[in-house]
């Protein structure tokens, strides 16, 4: 490969490979087949024979008939037009679409609660046959066969389908030519109403593009008048066609644009008078005034009948009308949106996919056009009424003046110029045409298929002229002259002529009858007239007309086929002298229609002949002849002409080249007229060339119209030598030159569409439908005849004329003359024997196309004339594929580079022409290999490595294309000579200097096509595969040891799973697409995603096609195409590394998926697999081993979609490969192989869960986001930095949301499904499910069974069971669950290695089966009791302890951890194992049944114990205080303990109390300390839980455990992996994490003062490190946060009345967060007990006071909640300093109730008396819950002096702390200023002191009070006068006055008090006893009265 691309990580090796050296096919299928292989190979098909054939099929016409002329002249259109398509055919054996029938849906049966007791329930139906097998043998054979019945035979139909971008090999079919169409929209006129009815009226209509100023339909003319007034028209309507009877049109727009008018022209017949005076009767006279008009109107009929018997073959103009239908169609489909939305769904996307198959351009001015134009198709039938009707003027007339008025209306909805109009109105129908109605004519009138069976009023199709190019090829004979008579100016004429019309007719000589009736007649009258006059204008000498006249032409015109107008003034009024005639001839005029035999079109000005016609005046053009011209020769008519034809192709360039090709066909004469020059016949070839040349030039448009009939002319002169004159003419290389260059510039043409792999859509339509050999040469003057072939082969002795490499010779001699006498002669014979075309061309590759020499040519030429004669013919039949090979091989410059560029064209070309040519060939007698000569297949081998090596600008695309070529020559070729290509392809491929991605990508897309292919699996040879292991002397079940087996056939079966040489060779193309996988997935870089996943889907699809191919139904072909694949498991096995297998873990293990092995004991707090396997053994062993051996590996490289894919192949591999193969293959496996397999089927279990819950809707998937977090708060971030922050790179969004791992993906992702669609979906996925996890199940009894028992003890049934209980922890079916518990209990049957070794294995085990017997699914629960029962059985001889122990455990995890649990199905299902140990009359000697029986009733008390923390799931109190009852109950099972209270702290979590989370893991710390004490002392471990107190005092519970409870590792106890210095450690640290997180960073310090000591024993420098980092942020913490924590506030709850149960009269202190108010634990406490005990019962006690028993209701519950403050004694103060100590280890709480003696709580200031109570809890706050009992209870009272002391001691305290603030809060000082001098308030502090100091008392007792309180306002002044001095600094300038008043006010109070403070008080007596002090007890005694 040379160097590596620079685009590549330098680590990166480039997978340089060659291609293997393939098989011969043809040689091997010929001499190696044996009979089986041959017998399966008819299993896919016919193979090998051909799959490719040429098929005809029939055009689809609209029309009835085609309209086919028969004039040779346009016989070639008309064929291309008309002759069937040619297509070749796949005989496809149909891959079948996926079916899901037996599709099962495992829902689960819910039951009703039963009683406690066990023996009342009736137990479950038991297993039948639990314990009735002979042998183990039997067991297997038996659970073998139930698990292979109603298995889904196709797993792929399961698994959603592959992503359809990445299916390069499905070609699109191109879309069949078809008759170009717009949009449609069918018009009806209904009614044209005038106020009055006196005459007939004539209706013309055609849609007009007010945009682009333009009429974009033909006429359509429609009549509605009365029977009456078509009697008027009678002598002047011979006959009445039924094709003019049309009321219904549809028009077609191709282009909508929101100016598109209809406009509907009124005529009538002409009458004397102007248009106004003929309208002014409309105008003036009304039908209701009828009584009054009658005479008016009867004398006004008439008149019309009179004009009409006279003139009623002319017209006058009278009125017109317009709509925008726009408006009409979006007004409609708006309201079509309301009423129907979902047809115009429908309706709507139809019309957008048949627009994007339109070529045409795509421009600026189409982007613009909104959304409602886009789906004309899509509107709502509409009936318009038009009631503006404007009256004609004369004098504007044209459709200039029409667009004007239309520009007008648009601007002002009225035309400027005040038109008057007619009342009246027209009513028409609108809708859009989706299938043509009955009766419908083309626009030639042909009736349209369906035709009407009754004769019904026809429908007219109105041919549309598009305003701007389409380009769709011409696809139906169409040959249409419109004649626009537009201007005539007689105003300097001198004559009377006034009233003017114009006959027009159609000539095809000079006589009066020469006159055709090819002119299109209009409304209710002949199809065709032979002539046609134009509406008059009255009395008008230059007027101007609107008609159209529409002319069929002929499909062989002359030079004397003209268009005659005649020029007549109408006399309106009969003359009394004049006789019949009304018409007087004033001129004639007329226009050749040919001008040098081309259709004449455009703008003309004609003059106007006076006199008669000269003789053979059609001959010349107006110009010529001397007559007598009116105004001397000045043009005075303006006309236009235009032609709608697929016959006249109005191009230069084209009309030359093909005269020119005709004059070749023969029949021209010489010399040979083209346009205005004369062409002679020795010249023809050069002039043909030009114009082969010059076609490129041409514009595209009519490039494009003809582009069938060109490119078949072409092909034509590139196969068929031409003789002109004489020579045989070179034109193959300059007309492929000519075809390059068409292909190139449509393509590089913005007009023109391509499909999605770059081809230009016009050219796959024509290869696809269009192309056919070209036909054999007629025997014209030009083609090879006999006379001619002697002189032919002389001058083309070679393969081709057109080969430049070969000299020719151009002189004659003797011999040659007499060579040419011999071919003369023989070949009239041949000639003659052989009709041409015959079967001479299967004579072509036998003698194969060898090039003689002149030498032996000539002997050859004397010798043997008739082989001469045959090479000869062969010679001139050259075949068209070898040309077009040569001349794709000897092509040069930009021709060749063109060529490359688009080769798919020329590919495509080439395999079509092939087909045809393989078609006529005698496949018996012609072996594959001779089909085509060893020159074609040179050039083919060039072709191939030309695209292969050559660096063109689209190299993917054509990459592509020659994928598909090669595919098409398999079917077609030699296969072995293909496959040579394909490794040519291969090997040049790895030369290009390409990024490897790019390389392999390009290889991986050229391969996926190729194994595409209908026989890949013959051509792979999937028959020679091994499908079965070789039969073994040592069958691996019935022997101990293998030994026996030899070494070589060990090798060979493991060889069968490698990517071998031999393999690659026998097998090439899957060889091939494996080693591409290979190559892929050992590219290790993020570059690679991309090529992982397109080397994963080519392979993933190609089984998927297999798995649905009807073919592949029979097991043995499975097997064989299973084997064909072997070494993809191999290849799977050696990537599991690789594999994305984290995001399927969603389960169980997706939080330890993060943490490194050496750090699990950091694993986050309490999670999933903590909780499924709690007690004893916490942690779960599976998914710490499997993930543990998984972590040291690089990171997943592979999504996890691609991952998925590459697992479904796997076990799709697995499923049908053959067992014994299988068997084998795993017994001779290396035991590190066995693990990566064990490791591999873990995964897929994951991979394939079922999730149903993803489908649900998008809500779901923000619940499972959330739900993944785990929690909000803290303990999310807490997640997301195990997730994000410390953890290995790489790991990217493991937690998050991944849309990929959806079942079914982006394809489906729509969020409007159906309930009916996503239960669909949800049975599917459950489906899948089952079937892959059946897979895996399948494999584990493989190998279980295949390992003889002997070697199985240690690592394979290990390893197994941990892959079965990784299956019960996922989502499974039913019906997988009762074939995986039939293999457990295969297993437990099998030996008791269960029970010895793997501890945790029992653990594990016993949880999962009983979290199944609580299973509410009948079946579930039943298999999961055989199970247990099981255990128990075959554990009772050794182990029994340990099982009961385990199972003890398992059931405190299940009821304690699981929200969905539900007792009663649990208790069922122990009742069912009663029930088996009775029944088991083996067992019934010994004490089994008595051990299961106490075990039992263990377990069903437990279970008592938490259906009342049921009931209280909504109390988060009451439900802790439960579990803290459990957890208490389980003091001597440490095990349990420690599950209960790590419940306990995920439940704290869940609520966001993280202190008594924390706490929780503290109590379990100490635990786990008192444990670890006894069993080895280290000085550096805690001492028990004394070490602990110094966090909380309450820890020292913990001690309870004494050693003669507790004999360490006895019978698994303490055997969890808590129960070990890291587990210590682990606890610990979350507890720390979670103090703060609750913002307790003290008790962090606390917590890893224990911790440190350990980890600097066990040296772990890298732990202390971070634990040094975590103290520190927690100090630093401290001091930013310090005073601004909030800490818990405290309430009294008192619960009073018998309907509180065990809470009555008991009362609790509840911790709730900061800042709870009084009100919100009010509020939530009713909220809740009012469910409880019913609103109307309970009452909450709004005051503090002491609740009197006797005053309450009995039938009442009363709740009384009082705020409380923690309270300290004054010693206490000393050691409580900072604003934490006040807040940790609370015991003691007060709350102070006023009261007076009188009884109210409130009143004067010396009667405000004042109680306060103290309460002691009996736990310190926080603990492990949150609320606690109140244990003891004193009161005391203070006097109203008492009172006012401590209240002023409070204001005092209050200004001192803001005075003297580090930092003081200007607000915050004034605020109490304001409360303590403002003058306001004042009256506060001074009243006190007037109410208690004003003099002394008179009660000694009250000295020592008066003398206090005295001192206290002393302070409190000094304390007021110092904030404001401070509050001076303060304050700001604006503040200045009120620093003033501040000032006053204080000295005002100053002064006040200063007569009370400076009173002398008399001596103070001996000191006051208090005796209202009384320490009481919590239920105290009657209150005494004091």
């Amino acid at each position: 490969l040379g160097s590596l691309p620079t685009l590549l990580p330098p680590f990166t090796e480039t997978p340089s490979y060659e291609a293997v050296e393939p098989l011969d096919l043809e040689e091997f299928l010929m001499s190696q087949l044996q009979s089986g292989d041959s017998a399966l190979m008819q299993e896919l098909g016919d193979f090998p024979d051909d799959d490719l054939k040429v098929e005809q099929v029939e055009k689809e016409c609209r029309t009835v008939k085609h309209s086919v002329p028969l004039e040779p002249h346009v016989r070639d259109c008309v064929k291309s037009y008309t002759q069937p398509w040619l297509v070749k055919v796949y005989l496809i054996h149909m891959v079948k679409s996926p079916t899901l029938a037996g599709l099962t849906d495992d829902c689960g049966r819910t039951l009703t609660s039963s009683d406690f007791n066990l023996r009342c329930l009736t137990p479950d139906q038991r297993v039948e046959g639990l314990l009735a097998f002979s042998s183990h043998e039997e067991l297997d054979r038996f659970n073998q066969d139930a698990r292979q019945g109603n298995r889904h035979p196709e797993l792929f139909a399961l698994y959603p389908p592959a992503d359809e971008e990445e299916a390069v090999e499905i070609r699109p079919i191109p879309d069949c030519p078809k008759e170009h169409t717009g949009d449609r929209i069918l018009i009806r006129c209904q009614a044209i109403k005038f106020e009055i009815d006196i005459e007939p009226v004539f209706a013309t209509m055609a849609l007009f593009d007010l945009k682009e100023k333009k009429k974009i339909s033909e006429n359509f003319y429609c009549d509605l008048n009365s029977e009456q007034f078509r009697n008027f028209l009678k002598p002047h309507t011979p006959h009445v066609d039924h094709s003019s009877l049309a009321r219904s049109a549809i028009f077609s727009v191709t282009y909508p644009s929101t100016d598109i008018y209809l406009v509907i022209k009124i005529e009538k017949v002409l009458q004397q008078g102007e248009i106004s005076d003929c309208a002014d009767p409309y105008m003036t006279l009304r039908e209701c005034d009828s009584a009054k008009n009658k005479d008016k109107l009867e004398k006004l009929r008439g008149q019309a009948e009179a004009f009409c018997q006279r003139l009623g073959r002319y017209r006058m103009p009278f009125a017109w009308a317009t709509v925008n239908i726009m408006d009409v169609i979006t007004t409609a489909a708006v309201d079509r949106d309301v009423t129907d939305s979902d047809s115009l769904k429908g309706g709507k996307s139809s019309s957008i996919d048949r627009r994007a198959q339109l070529p045409r351009r795509n421009s600026e001015r189409y982007s613009t056009i909104d959304e409602h134009f886009c789906s004309i198709s899509a509107f709502k039938p509409a009936t318009i009424t038009i009631s503006t009707i404007f009256k004609q003027e004369g004098d504007r007339l044209s459709d200039e003046d029409l667009l004007k008025f239309l520009s007008d209306i648009k601007k002002t909805s009225t035309p400027q110029r005040r038109i008057k109009t007619i009342s009246g109105s027209i009513k028409l129908d609108m809708s859009p045409v989706h299938d043509l109605p009955q009766s419908c004519l083309s626009t030639e009138l042909i009736p349209l298929i369906p035709v009407a069976e009754k004769n019904i009023r026809p429908v007219k199709e109105v041919l549309e002229f598009p305003s701007s190019e389409v380009y769709v090829p011409h696809n139906i004979y169409r040959n249409l002259l419109y004649v626009y008579p537009q201007r005539l100016n007689f105003v300097n004429r001198l004559t009377s002529a006034r009233n003017i019309t114009i006959k027009i007719q159609f000539m095809c000589g000079e006589d009066v009858g020469s006159s055709l009736p090819v002119v299109f007649g209009k409304s209710s009258g002949p199809e065709f007239v032979q002539e046609v006059y134009t509406p008059v204008t009255y009395h008008n000498k230059s007027p101007d007309f609107y008609e159209e006249v529409k002319i069929a032409l002929p499909a062989r015109l002359t030079e004397r086929h003209h268009l005659l107008f005649t020029f007549y003034h109408i006399s309106c009024q009969q003359k009394q002298n004049q006789s019949g005639s009304c018409e007087t001839l004033i001129g004639y005029s007329w226009l050749p229609i040919l001008n040098n035999d081309r259709l004449q079109t455009g703008q003309f000005c004609l003059p106007i002949v006076l006199d008669r016609l000269p003789v053979n005046y059609s001959l010349h053009s107006p110009e010529a002849p001397p007559v007598k011209w009116m105004e001397s020769h000045k043009g005075l008519f303006n006309l236009e002409v235009q032609a709608v034809s697929s016959v006249h192709t109005q191009d230069n360039h084209l009309e030359r080249f093909f005269t020119l090709c005709h004059a070749l066909e023969g029949g021209a004469t010489f010399p040979l007229r083209v346009r205005e020059e004369k062409i002679p016949e020795n010249k023809l070839e050069h002039e043909l060339k030009l114009s082969i040349i010059s076609l490129s030039s041409s514009s595209l448009e009519p490039l494009v119209l003809f582009l069938h009939l060109v490119l078949d002319k072409l092909f034509t002169l590139i196969m068929q030598p031409m003789v002109i004159a004489g020579q045989t003419a070179n034109l193959a290389q300059i007309a492929f030159e000519s075809v390059v260059s068409i292909v190139n510039s449509l393509h590089n043409s913005q007009e023109l569409n391509r499909d999605q792999q770059g081809r230009n859509s016009l050219l796959a339509s024509y290869l696809y439908w269009v192309f056919r050999l070209p036909d054999p040469p007629r025997d014209m003057h030009n083609s090879a005849t006999a006379a001619t072939v002697g002189n032919m082969l002389l001058q083309s002795r070679i393969r081709s004329s057109s080969n430049p490499d070969i000299p020719g010779h151009p002189h004659s001699s003797p011999e040659d003359n007499e060579v040419k006498n011999i071919f003369s002669d023989f070949s009239k014979f041949l000639f003659s024997v052989f009709p041409p075309w015959s079967k001479l061309n299967q004579l072509l590759p036998m003698l194969g196309n060898t090039i003689i020499d002149e030498i032996t040519f000539k002997v050859l030429a004397a010798k043997c004339t008739l082989f001469l004669t045959v090479v000869c013919l062969l010679c001139l039949l050259q075949q068209f594929h070898e040309e077009l090979a040569l001349q794709m091989v000897v092509s040069t410059g930009v021709c060749r580079e063109n060529a490359y560029k688009y080769a798919w064209f020329f590919f495509e070309l080439l395999v079509k022409s092939m087909a045809q040519h393989v078609s006529q060939l005698d496949k018996n007698n012609v072996p594959r290999r001779s089909r085509f000569s060893d020159r074609f297949k040179d050039d083919i081998t060039t072709i191939v490595s030309v695209v292969t090596s050559v660096q063109l600008t689209d190299s993917e695309k054509v990459n592509i294309s020659l994928a598909f070529f090669l595919y098409d020559l398999l079917s077609l070729m030699d296969r072995g000579f293909v496959f040579q290509l394909v490794k040519n392809y291969c090997n040049q491929m790895s030369a290009k200097s390409v990024s490897m991605p790019t390389l392999i990508s390009m290889r991986l897309e050229f391969l996926r096509i190729l194994c595409s292919h209908e026989h890949y699996l013959n051509l792979s040879l999937f028959f020679s595969s091994p499908a079965s292991a070789p039969a073994s002397p040592c069958p691996s079940i019935s022997s101990q040891s293998s030994g026996s087996c030899s070494f070589q056939e060990q090798q060979r079966i493991l060889g069968l799973f490698e990517l071998s040489q031999e393999f690659k060779q026998q097998h090439y193309l899957t060889g091939l697409l494996l080693t591409e996988l290979s190559a892929a997935l050992d590219m290790e870089s993020e570059g690679y995603v991309d090529t992982h996943r397109k080397a994963i889907n080519a392979i993933y699809s190609l089984l998927c096609s297999h798995d649905l191919d009807h073919r592949c139904i029979k097991p043995e072909v499975r097997a064989k195409v299973a084997a064909l694949y072997l070494p993809l498991v191999g290849i799977i096995i050696d990537s599991t590394n690789y594999l994305d297998f984290t995001g399927m873990y969603m389960h169980t293990y997706r939080q330890y998926i993060l943490c490194a092995p050496d750090d699990l004991e950091n694993a986050p707090l309490i999670n999933q697999s903590v909780a499924m396997a709690i007690a004893g053994n916490p942690f779960n062993t599976l998914g710490r081993n499997v993930l543990v051996s998984m972590q040291g590996k690089s990171v997943a490289t592979l999504a996890a979609d691609t991952s998925r894919h590459l697992l479904v192949c796997f076990l799709w591999v697995m499923k049908n490969a053959d067992r014994s193969l299988i068997q084998r293959w795993t017994v001779d496996m290396p035991p590190s192989q066995l693990n990566k397999l064990l490791e591999l089927l873990t995964i897929c279990i994951s991979c394939f869960e079922y999730r149903v819950s993803l489908l649900k809707s998008q809500q779901a998937k923000l619940q499972l986001e959330e739900a993944l977090l785990r929690g909000m708060g803290a303990r999310g971030e807490m997640m997301k930095r195990v997730g994000g922050m410390d953890r290995t790179v790489g790991q990217r969004e493991n937690l998050r949301w991944r849309k990929d791992l959806t079942q079914w993906r982006q394809t489906n992702d729509r969020q409007d499904k159906t309930k009916a669609e996503l239960d669909q979906e949800a049975i599917i996925s459950g489906n899948l499910a089952t079937e892959t996890n059946l897979i895996v199940l399948d494999l584990l009894e493989t190998i279980v069974q295949a390992v003889p028992l002997a070697e199985c003890k240690d690592s394979v049934v290990g390893g197994v069971l941990k892959v079965l209980l990784h299956s019960l922890t996922c989502n499974q079916s039913t019906t997988f669950l009762s074939h995986t518990f039939s293999t457990l209990r295969a297993l437990v049957v099998k030996g008791d290695l269960l029970f010895e070794e793997e501890a945790e294995q029992c653990a594990d085990l016993c949880q999962k089966v009983l979290q199944y017997c609580s299973s509410p699914v009948d079946d579930n629960r039943s298999q999961a009791c055989a199970t247990l029962y099981l255990i128990m059985r075959y554990s009772y001889s050794n182990n029994f302890s340990r099982v009961k122990m385990q199972v003890t455990m398992s059931l405190a995890s299940l009821v304690g951890k699981s929200s969905d649990f539900q007792e009663e199905y649990l208790r069922r299902s122990l009742r069912t194992i009663l029930a088996y140990a009775e029944e088991d009359t083996e067992m019934q000697n010994t004490q089994l049944p008595s051990q299961v029986d106490e075990l039992l009733r263990n377990l069903n008390s437990i279970l008592s114990d938490t259906v009342k923390m049921r009931e209280f799931q909504e109390d988060p109190e009451m439900l802790m205080d439960l579990m803290y009852r459990i957890a208490k109950g389980y003091q001597t099972s440490p095990d349990l303990r420690l599950t209960w209270l790590q419940n306990m702290a995920e439940k704290h979590n869940n609520r966001k109390c993280y202190t008594e989370s924390a706490m929780c893991l503290v109590h379990a710390a100490a635990l786990v300390a008192e444990y670890l004490s006894m069993l080895e002392d280290h000085k550096y471990l805690p001492v028990g839980s004394v070490t602990f107190q110094n966090i909380s005092p309450n820890v020292l519970e913990e001690s309870a455990v004494s050693d003669d409870i507790l004999s360490p590792d006895e019978d698994g106890v303490c055997s969890g992996r808590y129960f070990t210095e890291s587990g210590l450690v682990g606890l610990l640290e979350q507890a720390a994490e979670l103090f703060s997180n609750g913002g307790l960073y003290e008790a962090v310090n606390e917590v890893y003062k224990i911790i440190i000591p350990i980890l600097e024993a066990h040296r772990d420098f890298r732990k202390l490190a971070s634990t040094h980092d975590k103290l520190q942020r927690a100090f630093d913490n401290i001091i930013q946060k310090g005073h601004k924590r909030m800490f818990g506030t405290y309430f009294r709850v008192g619960f009073y009345g018998a309907k509180f149960g065990d809470l009555d009269e008991r009362e609790f202190i509840y911790k709730e967060p900061g800042i709870t108010h009084l009100p919100e634990i009010s509020h939530r406490l009713e909220n809740f007990y009012s469910q409880c005990v019913g609103e109307d019962t309970l009452v909450m006690i709004k005051d503090s006071t002491p609740v009197d028993r006797k005053q309450l209701n009995p039938n009442k519950a009363y709740i009384q909640i009082t705020y409380v403050e923690p309270y300290f004694d004054d010693y206490e103060m000393k050691d409580r300093l900072t604003n934490f100590e006040k807040n940790f280890n609370l015991r003691r709480f007060m709350y102070t109730t006023p009261f007076t003696k009188s009884g109210r709580p409130r009143g004067e200031l010396n009667e405000q008396y004042k109680r306060k109570t103290i309460l002691t809890t009996m736990h310190a706050f926080p603990y492990v819950k949150t609320r606690i009992n109140v244990i003891q209870k004193e009161e005391f009272d203070l006097t109203p002096i008492e009172v006012a002391i401590e209240d002023m001691q409070k204001k005092t305290r209050e200004l001192a702390v803001a005075t003297h603030r580090e930092q003081p809060d200007a607000k915050m000082l004034q605020m109490l200023l304001q409360g303590s001098v403002g003058a306001t308030v004042n009256q506060g502090p001074l009243e006190v002191a007037q109410v208690f100091l004003n003099e002394i008392p008179a009660d000694p007792k009250l000295f020592r009070h008066h003398n206090k309180l005295r001192l206290c306002f002393k302070e409190f002044i000094m304390r007021c006068g110092e904030a404001v001095e401070k509050n001076k600094h303060l304050i700001t300038s604006d503040q200045k006055e009120y620093q003033q008043e501040l000032k006053k006010n204080y000295n005002r109070l100053r002064e006040s008090l200063r007569p009370m403070l400076e009173r002398k008080i008399p001596e103070l007596y001996k000191p006051i006893i208090r005796d209202s002090f009384k320490r009481l007890s919590f239920r105290r005694a009657q209150e005494e009265n004091s």
